[in-house]
């Protein structure tokens, strides 16, 4: 019963750091070029947005995959 209820904390810190990844990698730049914050248009190019949000996403996912892996150990 201990060895489950430490995998599913693992697994939640996992989830929880890839939330944290997309929040942090996609969506705050992503809001920042919308609404065009400190001039973030004229300095970072649509092809970086697009190669960073990416890395980003790869990061995310392998992290809930993680996620889904850890949570197959389950007793």
């Amino acid at each position: 019963m201990i060895h489950n209820e430490r995998t599913k904390l693992l697994a939640n810190a996992l989830d929880r750091a890839s939330t944290a990844c997309f929040t942090v990698g996609i969506a705050t730049p992503l809001a920042g070029y919308i609404y065009n914050i400190s001039n973030l248009r004229e300095n970072l190019s649509v092809w970086l947005m697009f190669i960073a949000a990416l890395g980003w996403c790869i990061a995310c996912f392998a992290l809930h995959y993680l996620t889904r892996r850890v949570l197959g150990g389950l007793r």
